[in-house]
């Protein structure tokens, strides 16, 4: 499996969201709540060792995440 970062994103003009991988055209999963399609994405994103995205309504990025083999203590 490919690590891609994992987005959620709105669709349906706003009124469902959607999980997509980097790079993909099709979403792999869509939601009812943002709720939802976060927690999907997160599990994802967990299993692959990847980022997580989420974009508002007005396409900017809400919140960004993390998931792998970050070094601790982090560098500079």
């Amino acid at each position: 499996m490919s690590k891609k970062n994992q987005w959620v994103v709105p669709v349906s003009g706003g009124k469902q969201w959607g999980v997509r991988g980097e790079g993909n055209e099709r979403l792999t999963s869509i939601h009812d709540t943002q709720q939802q399609a976060r927690a999907r994405a997160l599990d994802i994103a967990k299993s692959q060792g990847s980022e997580m995205f989420v974009q508002g309504h007005d396409g900017r990025i809400r919140e960004r995440n993390t998931y792998g083999n970050d070094p601790f203590p982090p560098k500079g």
